[in-house]
Formats: structure tokens, C-alpha cells, sequence
């Protein structure tokens, strides 16, 4: 009995120790430990609930088939099969195409995903494509989106809006309201300022307007098309969304603050064309180029709810994981924008039109609707007009199976950081908010001192119980 009591003295003063440290940094680390820890198990510690290995990237994937004999000729062979105009044909009917995509599908090839906005994103993409092409050639809107995947919303009631669920007429943004009666407003023209105040947005802004404005006499048109694409994916990639959403998604309550919104990617070169494309034929161009591809299905993933879904917006109401995968399909093929300069009705679409499409009329107006109908855009776009998004999460990540655990293979695995997707975070306001103040050290000395106290009267206790104990 003496034992026991000395023991339980002994960790009363380890756990006053441990927690009396913690006040520095928050977190106990006998708490976790014993919070992770349960008799019987290998090594005390029990993995969170639906703890999994971190997604591992389309490039470190292609390095780990390379290096297993078996898996690298398949992938060879894969690649040969998918290039040139005959890869549908190929696909359905070579059967080496097909023993070789029946491989890779045990592969560290099938689950690996891309990083949105990583410095190899094109090769990465590549690399995903060259499986799940195989696997979805010849489809309708099939297409998975090959980035890591957004965790959904924390607090999706705050962005239920009853007046806008129902994708009716746009009301006036409250959180941009005029002060002044007498002011015209132009929340436009005010992010356009914010923008030349800060040095990467203004740089950014004035590489892709000089580039998108810019003649190009050797084909003699106005611009070249595909240098201002490129431009404006740069600014959009670089340009924090802090400045770059607040000129795409600014709310405005007059033609000429929408004219000024709609004018934003220069539209006279990176959207328009002397004729517009049927939608289906822009979306077969679309599909033909990875990037093109890969961010449309990524908008897809999260602005296209399906029928029988409670919510608005995928993942439980992420408004910014869809303007985010929106703003990233402008500088591609299918580059959409503002059809016209109306700001109480306004449209969104891609340059194409639905006209002379026969018997797939109702397939291309059910692909044109995923833009111009599109009600979790809508909301998404109408919360940002309220500083609503401001309340959504800083980052999420969804953890996703490694592929070296792939079961019944044996690839070769390596090391890698563990990767998140980060969706950003709008500011929050610099007035009257409720959380900490930004740039300010906290002061622990509050606490620091309880702790001491604390230690001190559990001290002089435990002496006096092991004393009476010996």
C-alpha cells in the first residue's frame, strides 16, 4: 500500500512539472501521451480516428514505378499508347495498352494526386493523366479532379443564404454599402487601387494587361492569345486572393462597376474570338491539354453539386474552394467571364455557344449551365460580396492513402513531406473582430504564475503524503 502511495506522489509531481512547462506552449505532453496510449498496444500508441498516410504526389510516384522493373515498362508502354490521334482506338482495342493500364491500376500512379500551384504542376499532372486518361477517354463529364482533395466546410450553416439559395436575382451586398449617400461607389475601382498598393499584385497586374493589350503583327491579330493566358495564370498563381479575388468577385451596384469587373482579364484578347465554338468542341479542346483538363475538372469537384445534396456547394458549403478552382480555369481554353455589364442579373460563361447542336443539344446545355446557371457560384461569388468567406477556415487538408501502402504490390518507397491543401484565407477585418490582435505577443505571465503556485502547494502535499506513507 506504501508503494502505491509514493508512486501516485511521484506522478502528481511529474504531471505539475509537465503541465506548469505547458503553459509556454499550450500543449501537454504527458497529456497527449497518455492520450494516446492504452495497455496492450505496440508501443502504447493508438492512431487517431481515421488517421491514413498523407497523399503522395504524381511525380515522387512516377520516380517509385520507375524504379520496379515491372511497373516502368508498363508505364512506357502506357505512354506510347497515348500519344497521337488514335489513343481512343488504342485504349479500347490494343490489348498491350490494356494489360499495361491493368498493372498500373496496383500502381503508386492510381492515388497520387498534384499539388495545387506546386513548381512542377504540369509534369505532375502528366503523370496522373497518363492512368486516369486511359480511364475516362471516350466518357461525358466524367473526370475526377487530379488535385488533393478540399475538406469540407466547418461551419457550413454561415453560408446557407435563404435569399440566394434558390440561384434568384443578385441583392446588394451589404458589406459594401456606401457611407456616404452622395459617393459613388465602385468597389471595382477600389480593389484595383488596393491592388497598385501592394508591390507583387501591381507588378503581376501590369505584366498581364501590357501582355493581353499587345499586338502580334506575325498572325495579325490584336494580341497573341496564349501569351496572355499565360500571364494572366501567373498573376492568378502568384498574386494572393486577397487582391487578385477582390478584382474578379468585386460586387457592384452600378453598369460601370461591372463593366470595370468584366474588363479585368482583358477580355478582348484572353476571352473572346472572331467566332464562337460550339461548347462541346471547347470542351474536347479543353480536354486534350492537362492543365486545361485538370482544373476543369477541378471546378467541377467544387461548384457542381449534384442533384440529391442538402447543400449548395460541395463539401459542406466551401464558397472559397469554388471561386478558387473558378479563378483558375481563366488562362485556359475555357476561360469564362461576364457576358455582359449588367450587375443585378449578371451571367457567367465560357466564350462557346449551344446553337446548331442537334441531337446533343441537351448535353451541351447541361455542360453550358455548369457556368451560367450555376447556383453555388452564384452564392459563392455573392458571399464574398458580403465578407462572409472571411469566417471559413485558415487551411484543411484531407489525408489520403500513401502509395507505397498499395495492397498486393511491392513498389518502391521513399521519403516525402507530408503535403496539405491550403485553401486561402481572406482577411479578416482590421476593426472590431473578435479573435487575437494581430502582431502582438500573447502574455503568459498570468498563467505562468497559477502554474507556479500551483506546483508549489502540490510540492509541499506530495512530501507530506510520502512521508506519512514511509
Amino acid at each position: 500500500m506504501k508503494s502505491v502511495t509514493v508512486w501516485i506522489c511521484v506522478y502528481s509531481i511529474l504531471l505539475l512539472l509537465d503541465e506548469a512547462a505547458s503553459s509556454w506552449d499550450g500543449s501537454s505532453a504527458l497529456s497527449v501521451s497518455l492520450a494516446n496510449t492504452s495497455p496492450g498496444s505496440p508501443g502504447g500508441v493508438v492512431p487517431g480516428p481515421g488517421a491514413q498516410p498523407e497523399w503522395v504526389d504524381c511525380i515522387q510516384a512516377s520516380d517509385m514505378c520507375n524504379q520496379n522493373p515491372s511497373c516502368s515498362s508498363r508505364y512506357r508502354v502506357m505512354r506510347q499508347c497515348l500519344v497521337g490521334k488514335e489513343k481512343e482506338a488504342m485504349l479500347d482495342n490494343n490489348r498491350e495498352c490494356q494489360a499495361a493500364l491493368e498493372v498500373l491500376l496496383l500502381s503508386p500512379l492510381y492515388d497520387c494526386r498534384c499539388k495545387r500551384v506546386m513548381k512542377k504542376e504540369l509534369q505532375c499532372l502528366q503523370n496522373y493523366w497518363t492512368i486516369h486518361m486511359g480511364l475516362t477517354e471516350g466518357g461525358d463529364m466524367d473526370d475526377s479532379s487530379p488535385y488533393e482533395p478540399v475538406a469540407p466546410n466547418r461551419h457550413p450553416d454561415a453560408f446557407r443564404l435563404a435569399s440566394i439559395s434558390s440561384g434568384m436575382l443578385t441583392v446588394p451586398q451589404k458589406g459594401f454599402q456606401c457611407l456616404d449617400p452622395e459617393r459613388n461607389c465602385n468597389p471595382c475601382l477600389d480593389a484595383a487601387k488596393a491592388c497598385n498598393l501592394n508591390g507583387s499584385c501591381k507588378r503581376q497586374r501590369s505584366a498581364y494587361i501590357a501582355t493581353c493589350s499587345k499586338e502580334d503583327p506575325n498572325k495579325g491579330e490584336t494580341c497573341s492569345k496564349k501569351r496572355c493566358h499565360k500571364a494572366l495564370r501567373l498573376f492568378l498563381d502568384r498574386v494572393p486572393p486577397e487582391f487578385s479575388h477582390r478584382l474578379l468577385f468585386c460586387p457592384c451596384q452600378t453598369e460601370g462597376c461591372a463593366e470595370r469587373r468584366r474588363q479585368t482579364i482583358v477580355p478582348d484578347c484572353s476571352y473572346k474570338d472572331k467566332e464562337k465554338p460550339h461548347c462541346l468542341e471547347l470542351r474536347r479542346v479543353c480536354r486534350q491539354d492537362s492543365l486545361c483538363r485538370s482544373r476543369l475538372a477541378d471546378y467541377m469537384g467544387n461548384c457542381v453539386v449534384t442533384a440529391h445534396t442538402s447543400s449548395t456547394c460541395p463539401n459542406q458549403d466551401n464558397h472559397q474552394a469554388c471561386l478558387a478552382s473558378y479563378a483558375r480555369l481563366i488562362g485556359t481554353d475555357m476561360t469564362p467571364n461576364y457576358v455582359d455589364n449588367s450587375y443585378s442579373n449578371w451571367t457567367i460563361s465560357p466564350w462557346c455557344t449551344c446553337k446548331g447542336s442537334g441531337n446533343q443539344e441537351e448535353e451541351c446545355m447541361n455542360f453550358l449551365r455548369h457556368f451560367t446557371d450555376n447556383t453555388c457560384l452564384r452564392n459563392a461569388i455573392q458571399a464574398f460580396g458580403y465578407g462572409i468567406d472571411n469566417m471559413q477556415n485558415k487551411s484543411v487538408s484531407v489525408p489520403g492513402p500513401s502509395a507505397s501502402t498499395k495492397a498486393g504490390s511491392d513498389w518502391s518507397t521513399g521519403t516525402s513531406e507530408p503535403t496539405f491543401v491550403t485553401i486561402p484565407k481572406y482577411p479578416e477585418p482590421s476593426h472590431g473582430g473578435m479573435g487575437k490582435t494581430s502582431g502582438l505577443p500573447e502574455d503568459h505571465s498570468a498563467c505562468l504564475c497559477a502554474n507556479v503556485w500551483a506546483l508549489l502547494l502540490g510540492l509541499a502535499l506530495a512530501l507530506v503524503l510520502a512521508q506519512h506513507a514511509l
